[in-house]
């Protein structure tokens, strides 16, 4: 043995500790040798989405080399975050969930990735065509649909028995007001009626877009003249903040889906008019303390039936800042599959399950079993008609909003003006007259008015 060897045994137990060492706090950090890729989705906080996020356990098991960072935000926020980073290339997001609203939009601009080529398990056939299209750009899907829904009156059976009470199958406004004024009963905290009123282009206006749309308004006439101050916009608006003063629930200015879902599900509201998601969660006794006791019906209409329920989806995008695309788009599939659909079923209830994306749905036994408003629901969705949301000619396409890059500025400063209104805070004139001017500043600045 010479004298080099003999050194070099001698340091090897040192050197061995110090790889110990090296091991134990990578150990610690979290670095491994095979390095997992860590995805961050943005997503709103709304009950499917929570669901998702704990039945993604199953994702990041089959998949361990990819590890799952969730950002859950109110809708208001999430919209905020997410257009900020995609229109500044931040690169914070790897998923995103967008709507029907950005999709074509975003792709328009080449800030999403295509997701084309999709594997034949997937059977993209197997999508509603009206939600495919609507996610598309170019005959090109930008976004894979997690859930769908149009609007519908939901409403308390038994409170309508109790005073003789009938819904119609297609109720009026007026027909709803006349329900509201007999059901309200503050004294044992039930309201007439809950309605959205959380001022956002994507909450209150929502809503509200399809409230005008059916009294005959609409957003622009057709050289892209605002609209905000006609008289059926009035009309509308009138209408909803007095009902909701006199027979909603306190503090409606400040309460969105979520808010208004709480209230129903906890047996304080008559009737609600609102996303066809929420029926899920009505009927699931899991969830819901009148899940025996709901009834529902079409939304609303009053002068024409153009536009009076909406059309939307929630659904994963691909940003072309992610660095991690191929992982992100393996999971956008797992997340909009057959298989993780009939996973919420097992799992939360098959009345719970995501609506209004996949034809085969509503094959599912179970389903139609546990949701008696499934083909309702259906019908609503295939029946929202973007292209012609209301009776008036007009230069855009969207039932709730309106398909340009400039409505998210200008629908949320309505939205902010009418819950103004709502809240006291000013009146129905002086909240649309706000509306008309920041509506008329920001087309005449995109170049729509001339």
């Amino acid at each position: 043995m010479n004298a080099k060897s003999y050194i070099n045994r001698r340091a090897l137990p040192a050197f061995c500790k110090r790889l110990a060492m090296v091991a134990a706090v990578c150990g610690v950090l979290g670095i491994s040798g095979a390095h997992a890729t860590t995805l961050t989705i943005g997503v709103p906080n709304n009950n499917d989405q929570i669901e998702l996020k704990k039945l993604s356990a199953a994702f990041e098991k089959a998949n361990p080399d990819i590890k799952l960072n969730w950002l859950i935000l109110e809708e208001n926020v999430l919209r905020q975050r997410l257009t900020t980073d995609i229109t500044t290339n931040s690169g914070q997001f790897d998923v995103l969930m967008i709507g029907l609203y950005e999709a074509p939009l975003w792709a328009k601009r080449g800030w999403l990735v295509p997701l084309n080529n999709l594997p034949p398990e997937y059977d993209v056939n197997d999508l509603f065509k009206t939600v495919r299209d609507g996610l598309s750009y170019n005959g090109t899907l930008y976004a894979l649909p997690f859930n769908a829904e149009s609007s519908m009156t939901f409403y308390r059976k038994d409170l309508f028995a109790s005073k003789g009470l009938t819904m119609p199958a297609q109720p009026t406004y007026e027909q709803i007001s006349q329900f509201a004024d007999k059901l309200t009963d503050k004294a044992n905290g039930v309201y007439g009626i809950c309605l959205r009123g959380k001022a956002g282009w994507g909450e209150n206006m929502a809503y509200v877009g399809t409230l005008v749309n059916t009294y005959g308004g609409r957003w622009f006439d057709e050289k892209w003249q605002p609209q905000i101050t006609s008289p059926e916009w009035k009309n509308a608006i009138t209408f909803y903040v007095n009902l909701l003063k006199r027979d909603g629930a306190p503090g409606a200015s400040s309460n969105g889906f979520n808010e208004n879902l709480s209230l129903m599900t906890g047996g304080k509201c008559a009737m609600w008019v609102d996303a066809t998601t929420a029926a899920g969660i009505l009927y699931n006794p899991k969830e819901s303390s009148v899940s025996d006791k709901v009834g529902f019906a079409s939304a609303p209409v009053q002068a024409t039936p153009n536009g009076s329920h909406w059309l939307w989806s929630w659904a994963f995008a691909v940003p072309k800042t992610s660095r991690s695309q191929d992982a992100a788009k393996k999971f956008v599939e797992w997340a909009t599959s057959k298989e993780y659909i009939k996973l919420v079923g097992s799992d939360l209830g098959w009345a719970s399950l995501p609506p209004g994306t996949r034809m085969s749905t509503y094959q599912i036994p179970e389903y139609t079993q546990a949701a008696p408003f499934a083909e309702f629901v259906r019908k609503a969705i295939e029946t929202a008609d973007p292209t012609h949301p209301t009776a008036k000619p007009v230069p855009y396409t969207g039932v709730q909003f309106v398909a340009i890059p400039e409505f998210q500025s200008f629908g949320t400063t309505v939205g902010q003006s009418i819950a103004g209104a709502l809240a006291g805070q000013t009146s129905v004139d002086e909240a649309l007259q706000t509306g008309q001017a920041a509506t008329e500043r920001a087309v005449r600045q995109a170049g729509y008015l001339k």
